[in-house]
Order: C-alpha cells, then sequence, then structure tokens
C-alpha cells in the first residue's frame, strides 16, 4: 500500500468535507480557501502519481 498517496488522498476528502461544515458555519471565505487547498492537494498527487508511471 502506497503511503503516501493514501496520506493525500485523506487530505482531499478532508478538505472537501470540511468544506461543507465552513459552509454551514457561514464562513465563505474558509469554504472557498479550502476548497481551492483541496483541488491544489489533487493536482499535485495527480502529477505526483503521473511522474511515478513514467519512471
Amino acid at each position: 500500500m502506497n503511503w503516501n498517496m493514501f496520506g493525500l488522498a485523506f487530505l482531499v476528502i478532508l478538505s472537501f468535507v470540511l468544506v461543507g461544515f465552513a459552509i454551514g458555519q457561514q464562513l465563505f471565505w474558509l469554504a472557498v480557501l479550502l476548497f481551492l487547498a483541496g483541488f491544489a492537494i489533487m493536482g499535485f498527487g495527480l502529477s505526483k502519481k503521473r511522474k511515478q508511471q513514467n519512471a
């Protein structure tokens, strides 16, 4: 099992769950920040996976 990729996937899921929590608390600036962070982490994980496959 690749623990690094598991950790990244967990962080992406956690950030999107926290977006829902932030919206529920009406902290829209935090929701936007977490939404962007989720996509940034996902992009980092996908680029890392692509590098592993090409190596």
